[in-house]
C-alpha cells in the first residue's frame, strides 16, 4: 500500500535553510512579482502610490534596524539620525559634486555605516538601557551637527534641495515612477537581510542576542559582531534616508528627528523582532496607521462634536493608538504581526487537520 505525504516536510538541513521554502512553484511567485510591479502604477491613484512609496522606504529602514535590534539584541533609538546622515551625504554629493544617484546612494550607506560603527564602539562596555541611551545621544548629536555645521547642511534652515533621480535617461518625478524606482531597493534590502540571517554571521548575531557570554566562550568575537551589526544596520538606514530625501526632493533634518527613530523601533516591535517578514508588516502597519485613522475619523465626522478639528486631532490620536498598540503587542503577542502571519500559514498548511 502506498501513502501520499500530506503537509510540508523538510528532510535535510539544506532544505531547512533554503532561501525559497514555499511549497509554491517559482513561476507562480514570479508571476505574482510581475503583477506587483505592473498593476499599482497602472491602476492605483497617486495617493495610493504615495502611501506605497512611503512603505517601501520604511521597509528598507525597518529591515536594517531589525538586524540590529531583533537579531543582535542591541536596541537603537538613533535610526532617524542615521537616516539623516545618509540623506545629507547623498544630497551633498548630488548638489555639490554632481554625482549620479548610483554613486551617491551607496556612498550615503557607506558613510552612515562608518558613523554607526563609531556609535557601536561603546557596546563593548555597556548594554541594555545604557546602550539605548548612547544611541539616543547619537541622535541628538547628529541633529545638532547638521543644524549648526554649515558645510554639511548648506546653512539655510539646514535644507538642501535635491533634483529628481535620473535612471537610464528618465527623470523620476511621478508617484508611479518613484514606485518603480523604490521597489527594487526594497526587494534587494529584504533579500540581502534574508541571506544574512542564513549565514554564519547571521547565526553569530542570534548567539550574541541570546547569550553573549556563551557566544564568547565558543569563540565568537562579540565586539566585532556588534560593530558589524551596527555597520549593516546603519548602511540600511543611510540608504533609506537617501531614498526618502530623493522622494521628497529635499534634505532637511526635521524629517529625521527623534519621533522617526521611535516610529522605526515601533515597526520592528509590532512587526516582530528578528523577522524580516515582521519588518515588512510593521513598516506597512505604522505607515498606514495615520492614513487609516484619518479616514476613520472622516467617515464618522457626522457623529463628532461640531467644530472639531479632525485633521488637527489625527496626530494626537495617532500617538495614543501608537502607544496603546505597542503595549498591546508586548502583552498579547510579543512576537508581533509576524507571529500572527505564521499562525495563519500554519492553519492553512495543516488544513483540514488544523485543530
Amino acid at each position: 500500500m502506498f501513502y501520499r505525504a500530506a503537509g510540508t516536510f523538510k528532510t535535510s538541513y539544506a532544505a531547512d535553510m533554503a532561501f525559497y521554502p514555499l511549497p509554491v512553484s517559482r513561476r507562480a511567485v514570479a508571476a505574482l512579482l510581475v503583477l506587483l510591479v505592473v498593476l499599482p502604477p497602472l491602476f492605483a491613484s497617486d495617493y495610493v502610490l504615495a502611501v506605497l512609496d512611503l512603505i517601501l522606504v520604511a521597509v528598507v529602514g525597518a529591515v536594517g534596524l531589525n538586524l540590529l535590534t531583533g537579531n543582535t539584541g542591541l536596541i537603537s533609538i538613533g535610526q532617524g539620525g542615521f537616516m539623516a546622515v545618509g540623506a545629507y551625504t547623498s544630497a551633498n554629493l548630488i548638489v555639490r559634486a554632481h554625482a549620479p544617484f548610483w554613486i551617491a546612494l551607496p556612498a550615503a550607506g557607506a558613510v552612515t555605516a562608518l558613523i554607526g560603527t563609531m556609535v557601536g564602539i561603546p557596546s563593548l562596555r555597556i548594554r541594555g538601557l545604557y546602550l539605548t541611551i548612547a544611541t539616543l545621544a547619537a541622535q541628538f548629536i547628529i541633529e545638532w551637527m547638521i543644524n549648526h555645521v554649515t558645510w554639511i547642511s548648506g546653512g539655510i534652515q539646514a535644507t538642501i534641495q535635491m533634483p529628481p533621480p535620473v535612471v537610464f535617461g528618465y527623470s523620476v518625478h511621478t508617484q508611479a515612477g518613484f514606485y518603480l524606482f523604490l521597489l527594487p531597493f526594497a526587494l534587494v534590502a529584504v533579500i540581502a537581510a534574508k541571506n544574512i540571517e542564513r549565514t554564519r554571521l547571521g547565526r553569530a548575531f542570534i548567539a550574541v542576542r541570546d547569550q553573549d557570554i556563551a557566544a564568547e566562550i565558543i569563540g565568537i568575537n562579540i565586539f566585532r559582531i556588534k560593530l558589524i551589526a551596527f555597520a549593516i544596520s546603519s548602511f540600511y538606514a543611510g540608504v533609506a534616508g537617501a531614498l526618502y530625501s530623493y522622494y521628497l526632493g529635499i534634505a532637511n533634518y526635521e524629517q529625521f528627528q527623534i519621533d522617526v527613530s521611535i516610529d522605526y523601533l515601533a515597526m520592528v516591535i509590532i512587526g516582530g523582532l528578528g523577522s524580516v517578514t515582521g519588518s515588512i508588516l510593521g513598516a506597512a502597519f505604522i505607515t498606514l496607521l495615520p492614513v487609516v485613522t484619518r479616514r476613520a475619523l472622516e467617515a464618522i465626522s457626522g457623529l463628532l462634536p461640531a467644530g472639531l478639528d479632525v485633521p488637527g486631532i489625527v496626530p494626537e490620536l495617532r500617538l495614543c493608538l501608537f502607544g496603546g498598540l505597542i503595549i498591546l503587542f508586548l502583552i498579547a503577542e510579543p512576537e508581533g504581526l509576524d507571529r500572527l502571519w505564521r499562525n495563519v500559514r500554519t492553519y492553512f498548511r495543516t488544513w483540514p487537520f488544523s485543530y
